[in-house]
């Protein structure tokens, strides 16, 4: 419907391109349904939002109610004007348009942003004011008629207030992470600022009628401005999303961009005379931005350096979580000892690589262990277990593995060690644990069977694990928690 009255408006500005008069009436005539529809589309969309997204709907309809009002006023008006050509509003009609252009900039303003610290706040009106300042600037150099600020400074003032809300509002649409409206109902009003500015500059300096396709581009942003709220509401019936906070880009191109219109427009109004207005404002403007742009990076660095050292943290947190994990994995949370499933890797690796005869493994068996924890306590066999552990580590040399297989028993890889010097090893263990451990004040004499087997040509894990078992066994069963070495030869 909207765009069909504006296809019927477009067609009768053509039509009656050679009547200026008319032309300004007709412009005027098909404003205000346009303005109307935009109200109450607006409206309806209120309905269906909540909390502060509701409160900028009804301030968007409040807005098109002026809108609506003061284009109307301009109607009425220009059924009685003469010699008029000109598409700038009256003075009542310019104050309403004012009016609820500044209302729609508070509804932005006060609208809350989504989960933001005070940088991120800080670093978005960063953003959005140098893309404001731009467009001050660009109002300034071009918008703002001096014809027109000398016969109706509300009228100019009016058409520099579009350029500026509408940069204003399509910033804070891209920009915010929480618009208030879905993209695609904020697209066709963030194209009407772009029409809006084509119209401004279609005609800059004509004296006499204006073309009919300068109507129609000076028109097409009703339409556009109109259809955002319609997209939204279709978009709320089918999508969950269409009010919801949006990520946030943690970048923005738009300041550059900034930069580069005012630089632009500097050079398109640089004069001869380097006193003019427009010159130093274009300057002022830009030292401006230049400034809040530095401010913005200074702001980014920081952020960037905090970001850095909580990388670093989370960095070494992962280490330490990284170490943490490998040694639960390979190592026994009680004595420190390396774990049944390290040891078997480890005594698989030496079988591997190791001559026949240079590999040998202990098994150790404590005795008693079970009277200590009956007697004791849980605890005090703890405490026996971690003393054992202690003496196993000092009895071996550095590149021996002692283990903990679990409860009460131990085992020890002996690298390039054969038979006597692993019963020379086993000795060692049984001399140490000959010295009473402290255990809750009271000294324990830990009593084990050590079993020794030395590793054949033809030897695996579980043949070698079977051989000092055997052994072990053999060592208990003689009753003197001696050792005894399983040989090979002797089985046969």
């Amino acid at each position: 419907m909207a765009v069909a009255w504006t296809v019927l408006a477009a067609a009768l500005l053509f039509t009656f391109h050679t009547d200026s008069e008319a032309q300004v009436s007709i412009f005027w005539a098909f404003q205000p349904p346009l303005d109307l529809l935009f109200a109450v589309w607006s409206w309806r969309v209120s309905r269906m939002a909540t909390g502060a997204t509701r409160r900028f709907w009804r301030v968007l309809t409040v807005s098109g109610t002026l809108f609506t009002i003061g284009d109307t006023t301009q109607f009425v008006l220009s059924l009685g004007q003469r010699d008029r050509w000109s598409t700038t509003g009256g003075d009542v009609q310019s104050t309403l348009f004012a009016v609820g252009l500044g209302l729609i900039v508070v509804a932005m303003l006060i609208h809350p942003h989504a989960g933001r610290s005070g940088r991120d706040r800080i670093a978005f009106w960063l953003d959005s004011a140098t893309v404001l300042v731009g467009g001050m600037v660009v109002a300034w150099c071009f918008a703002i008629n001096p014809e027109d600020m000398r016969t109706n400074p509300v009228g100019a003032l009016a058409g520099a207030a579009v350029v500026l809300t509408s940069a204003f509002a399509a910033v804070k649409m891209m920009l915010s992470g929480n618009a208030p409206m879905h993209r695609n109902a904020a697209l066709p009003m963030i194209f009407a600022a772009i029409v809006n500015a084509v119209g401004v500059f279609a005609a800059p300096n004509a004296e006499e009628s204006l073309p009919a396709y300068v109507y129609v581009i000076r028109f097409l942003p009703s339409l556009l401005i109109a259809v955002g709220p319609r997209i939204q509401e279709i978009t709320a019936r089918f999508d969950e999303t269409a009010f919801g906070a949006r990520r946030r880009k943690p970048y923005s191109l738009l300041p550059y961009g900034s930069i580069f219109v005012v630089f632009v427009a500097m050079i398109l109004v640089l004069p001869e005379d380097r006193d003019d207005a427009r010159l130093w404002g274009a300057v002022g403007g830009l030292g401006v931005i230049v400034a809040m742009v530095v401010a913005r990076q200074l702001l980014a660095f920081h952020d960037n350096k905090r970001l850095i050292e909580k990388l670093d943290s989370t960095l070494t947190e992962l280490r330490e979580h990284q170490v943490r994990l490998r040694r639960q994995a390979l190592f026994d949370d009680l004595t420190g000892l390396a774990n049944r499933t390290h040891f078997r890797e480890e005594v698989s690796a030496a079988l591997e690589h190791a001559e026949p005869g240079t590999v040998s493994l202990l098994l150790v068996d404590l005795d008693g262990f079970k009277a200590v924890n009956d007697t004791l306590g849980h605890a005090a066999g703890d405490a026996l277990l971690a003393g054992v552990a202690d003496k196993l580590r000092s009895a071996v040399r550095a590149g021996d593995l002692p283990a903990r297989l679990g409860g009460d028993e131990f085992a020890v890889l002996l690298r390039d060690c054969d038979h006597l010097d692993a019963e020379r090893t086993a000795q060692r263990i049984l001399q140490a644990l000959t010295v009473p451990i402290p255990v809750d004040g009271t000294a324990v004499r830990a009593s084990a069977s050590i079993g020794v087997a030395c590793a054949e040509s033809d030897d695996d894990i579980r043949s070698l694990l079977h051989a000092a078992d055997t052994a072990m066994y053999a060592a208990k069963h003689d009753g003197k928690g001696t050792w005894m070495r399983y040989d090979h030869s002797m089985s046969s």
